[in-house]
C-alpha cells in the first residue's frame, strides 16, 4: 500500500529531500532512496513499506534483546522489508534487503496497525517490537501502530541501527519506550566500507534516546578481523559508560551469514575479553550473546544474583518488586 511519507521537503523540478534517516536522500523524479522503499512519485515522497508485514511473530522479548525490561514477557515483533544499511554480515539478509526479498518472492501480509496491536494483546504479549529488519525505514507504520500500542497500554520497543535523524526521534519519543540499538563498530571507515553509513549519527541516536528517557541497550555483534580489537572494543564500553553506565551491552557472537560465509564464528575467549573490557569501562550489565551459554544480571551494587537466562528462557529471577532481595538497589530497567 503505497502511503505518502513523513519527514520530507518537496524541492524544485519534483525533486524531494528525505529527513527520516541519517542519509538525507535527495530523490529525483521516479526514484527511490538508499532504503529501496521511500519512492518519489512526480514530486511527492511515497512509502512501499506501509501495511506491508514480512515478518510476525511472539518472541520472547530477551530474544531481541532486551534484558532490562519486562523480563521473562512476550513481545509480538513485526517487520516490512527493507533497510538503511547494507551489512554483508547481515542475518536477516532475505528480508532486510529488499532486492534480496523480491529475488526470493518473499510475501507479504497485509495488516492494519489496529490489527498489529489486536493480535499482540491476543498473543497476551505486553510489548511490540519493531525489529528484524530497520523499524526507521517503516516508520509511518511503526509511529501509527505504537500510537495505538501505547493507548491500550502495550510497550513499544525499535530494534535499531540507530541512523534516524533527530526530528525522526522527536516524532517517535511519546510512544517509544525501549530500543536496542547496534553498534555495530567504533570506526567511521568501517561503517562506510560494511554498511554503507556514518558512526557518528548513530552515536548520537543513543544519547539522544538515553538523554529522552528511551531505555536504551546496545549490541555489538563482534566480527574476526572488523571490530574485535581491544582498542575497538574498549572505544565502545568508554563510549556507552559516558553515557549512562546502567546501559546494557550485549556482546554477540557472529556466525558466518550473506556475504560474510569466508569468516569464522566469533572465538568465545574474544566475547569473554570484550565482557572483560565492558565491566573495566564502568558498564554494570555486560551480556554474551549467541553463545548460549549461562548469561546472568548481577546487581551492581552487591553482587547479588538477579536474573538467569539460558537462550531466550528466564530461568531464575530473584527480583522483589524490581529490587534486589539482598541489598534492595533497584536494577535499572523498565517494568521489572
Amino acid at each position: 500500500m503505497l502511503k505518502e511519507a513523513l519527514l520530507y521537503k518537496k524541492l524544485s523540478d519534483k525533486k524531494v529531500s528525505c529527513f527520516l534517516c541519517a542519509h538525507y536522500c535527495l530523490i529525483g523524479d521516479g526514484n527511490f532512496g538508499v532504503c529501496q522503499v521511500r519512492q518519489n512519485k512526480d514530486g511527492i515522497l511515497y512509502t512501499h513499506a506501509y501495511g506491508a508485514v514480512v515478518a510476525a511473530h511472539v518472541d520472547p522479548i530477551e530474544k531481541k534483546p532486551i534484558f532490562h525490561m519486562l523480563p521473562g514477557s512476550q513481545s509480538f515483533s513485526i517487520a516490512t522489508a527493507g533497510c538503511n544499511f547494507h551489512c554483508g554480515f547481515c542475518q536477516n539478509w532475505q528480508i532486510s534487503q529488499k532486492k534480496e526479498a523480491q529475488k526470493l518472492g518473499v510475501g507479504l501480509d497485509k495488516m492494519a496497525p489496529e490489527e498489529i496491536v489486536a493480535a499482540a494483546l491476543d498473543a497476551g504479549c505486553k510489548s511490540i517490537s519493531y525489529t528484524y529488519t530497520e523499524p526507521t525505514i517503516f516508520f509511518e507504520y511503526a509511529f501509527l501502530t505504537a500510537k495505538i500500542a501505547k493507548e491500550k497500554g502495550l510497550y513499544n520497543i525499535f530494534v535499531t541501527n540507530g541512523y534516524m535523524t533527530q526530528p525522526a526521534l522527536e516524532m517517535i519519543t511519546p510512544y517509544l519506550d525501549g530500543a536496542n540499538v547496534d553498534l555495530k563498530f567504533f570506526n567511521d571507515d568501517s561503517y562506510k566500507r560494511v554498511c554503507g553509513a556514518r558512526l557518528k549519527p548513530v552515536l548520537e541516536t543513543i544519547s539522544l534516546m538515553h538523554k529522552r528517557g528511551i531505555w536504551v541497550e546496545v549490541t555489538t555483534l563482534i566480527i574476526p578481523g572488523e571490530n574485535d580489537s581491544p582498542d575497538e572494543l574498549k572505544g565502545i564500553a568508554s563510549f556507552l559508560a559516558d553515557v549512562g553506565r546502567e546501559i546494557p551491552w550485549h556482546i554477540s557472537r557472529f556466525h558466518p551469514d550473506y556475504k560474510m560465509t569466508n569468516h569464522d564464528a566469533t572465538p568465545l575467549a574474544i566475547l569473554k575479553e570484550a565482557y572483560k573490557i565492558g565491566h573495566a569501562a564502568g558498564l554494570r550489565y555486560v551480556y554474551i550473546g549467541n553463545a548460549w551459554e549461562e548469561e546472568k544480571t548481577y546487581c551492581y551494587n552487591c553482587g547479588k544474583g538477579l536474573l538467569t537466562r539460558i537462550g531466550f528462557d528466564v530461568t531464575e529471577n530473584n527480583l522483589k518488586n524490581g529490587k534486589c532481595p539482598e541489598c534492595s538497589v533497584a536494577l535499572d530497567g523498565v517494568a521489572l
